[in-house]
């Protein structure tokens, strides 16, 4: 299904990893694709709750977590600032689907980087 929501269509998503060469490009772009499935998955299953929501964002976060062991293979990483910009996307995916009161933590729980 495509996605739909205009904020999400008109989002560069992170854009800080793309511009350090800390972050193999191929790696990264796989995240973005995570993160775009992620919406996909909200415009498809349309969560009516938080409950729902933070279902489908563990769902996106056990993927990052496997996707953090290519970045370990390659020499990087998600670590504290990476892990900054990708929970960053993940509020904005949720405040871009109009749910404004998630718990920033909440919404990667689960993570390991």
């Amino acid at each position: 299904m495509p996605i739909t929501n205009q904020q999400v269509l008109g989002h560069a998503f992170l854009p800080e990893m793309f511009d350090d060469s800390y972050f193999p490009d191929r790696i990264v772009e796989r995240g973005r694709g995570i993160l775009l499935s992620l919406c996909e998955r909200i415009e498809a299953e349309r969560p009516s709750d938080l409950e729902a929501l933070y279902a489908l964002t563990q769902a996106a976060t056990e993927e990052l977590n496997l996707l953090d062991r290519e970045f370990m293979a390659a020499g990087s990483g998600i670590e504290t600032v990476a892990r900054e910009w990708i929970c960053d996307e993940f509020c904005f995916v949720a405040s871009a689907y109009e749910f404004t009161d998630t718990d920033a933590e909440e919404l990667t729980a689960g993570r390991d980087w």
